[in-house]
């Protein structure tokens, strides 16, 4: 098969490789991170968690990086990239050691998320420069089946960060804090990882590079006002960042209803609460490597746009067919199907911002890309807070992202012909 034949190919090459370990090992720390977080804020015996404190804390953790993201983007146009990973991964160690620090000590909950909150932007940072190095380490004719194994294969390394964080958990007394010490122990190998690629094999180009902190900070405002133009001349790219960033969205209403169910609806124990999501978490993780063995095949016969529109349609069909009977079995099976339509489409949206967008704006670009993300998220949080009882079955939130999924489909269907 060619898709397996390009796959041994790609393995071949030794930054890829390089490349692929540093992502798997930071992906993996960042879902032992998540796992704790998770456990410690909505699964802990002594907090009675609503849909609104979810969203809270997700606005905590991620709106003030997504207000600022954009600025880290055009630093990440200017610094090498292996040295973002080198040293966002050191960083992340160090704050992922102090927030099990301040688990153990029991101190007020926002100096809590002010640690988490460090973390999780340096993460956004460290994820969007994967994103724009991986065209430096395979050519154009693999880069559609990159896109499906790297971020998807990151993807399954957080499902197994995961799921060895849970096993811990359950093995250490509930320890949230010897979580969080494992996670910090995964970014200091990710750090490591990263000194097998050279140092400038990442790019950005070293013409573009500004070593001095205070010339690269002196023209950021400048810089992202031409990645803002430069992605409004990129038509395709803009398109397929608006339709990621809805199916995101409709993705995170769902998982803020997920957590409800899990914690309050299917049982009364945490603990037995904890593993149903853990177990919802992991078939959506086989929905992600579906995507990752589809996607090339789907979006090589029905183009990027395309392959989008069947899964923006699939999901708006199937996504009230089996979230409305608010069971764990309808609702397992659509975590697995939702895994695939979303991470499919993200593949399919990478492929075409690193397709359409110039290597020197790609950087920022993706920091927008995970901008738009965290502010999705975040937003279906707030609206899942409106709409979700305290036992998370709510047939309107189920409809309304069903109708979101349509809306999509839509639009990319009409768009679609400008772009093929």
């Amino acid at each position: 098969m060619p898709v397996v034949r390009d796959l041994r190919v790609l393995l071949r090459l030794g930054p890829f490789r390089r490349l692929l370990s540093v992502r798997l090992l930071s992906q993996a720390a960042d879902g032992v991170f998540q796992v704790a977080l998770a456990a410690y804020v909505v699964f802990s015996p002594e907090k009675q968690t609503s849909p609104a404190a979810i969203a809270s804390a997700m606005a905590v953790l991620l709106l003030p990086y997504s207000l600022l993201g954009p600025f880290a983007g055009v630093l990440l146009d200017r610094w090498q990239r292996r040295q973002v990973f080198l040293y966002g991964n050191l960083l992340r160690a160090v704050l992922a050691s102090a927030t099990a620090v301040l688990i153990l000590v029991s101190v007020p909950d926002w100096l809590f998320y002010v640690s988490a909150l460090s973390v999780t932007a340096v993460n956004r940072f460290v994820l969007a420069g994967l994103s724009a190095a991986l065209p430096h380490v395979v050519d154009d004719e693999r880069l559609v089946l990159a896109n499906s194994i790297s971020p998807t294969a990151g993807t399954l390394a957080a499902t197994a960060g995961g799921g060895l964080a849970l096993g811990v958990r359950l093995a250490i007394s509930d320890s949230d804090a010897a979580v969080m010490l494992l996670g910090a122990a995964l970014y200091l190998t990710a750090a490591l990882a990263s000194l097998l690629l050279a140092r400038e094999l990442l790019g950005p180009d070293k013409a573009l590079v500004q070593p001095r902190l205070g010339a690269a900070l002196a023209s950021t405002a400048r810089g992202l006002v031409g990645g803002l133009r430069h992605l409004r001349e990129r038509r395709r790219a803009a398109r397929a960042l608006v339709a990621m960033t809805v199916m995101r969205f409709c993705y995170g209403a769902l998982t803020v209803m997920v957590l409800m169910l899990s914690r309050y609806a299917w049982t009364d124990r945490e603990s037995e609460g904890l593993a149903l999501l853990g177990l919802a978490l992991g078939v959506s993780g086989a929905g992600f490597f579906a995507a990752a063995v589809l996607t090339p095949w789907a979006a090589g016969r029905l183009g990027p746009f395309g392959w989008m529109t069947v899964c923006a349609g699939a999901a708006a069909i199937l996504e009230p067919a089996l979230g409305l009977p608010f069971a764990p079995v309808p609702i397992l099976i659509a975590a697995f199907v939702l895994g695939l339509i979303t991470q499919g489409a993200k593949i399919a949206t990478d492929t075409v911002v690193q397709t359409a967008v110039d290597d020197a704006f790609r950087g920022r670009i993706f920091s927008l890309y995970d901008v738009l993300f965290n502010v999705s998220f975040v937003g279906a949080a707030a609206v899942a807070a409106l709409m979700l009882p305290p036992d998370g079955r709510s047939v309107p939130l189920v409809v309304t992202v069903a109708v979101l999924y349509a809306a999509v489909t839509v639009a990319l269907m009409r768009g679609r012909r400008c772009f093929t």
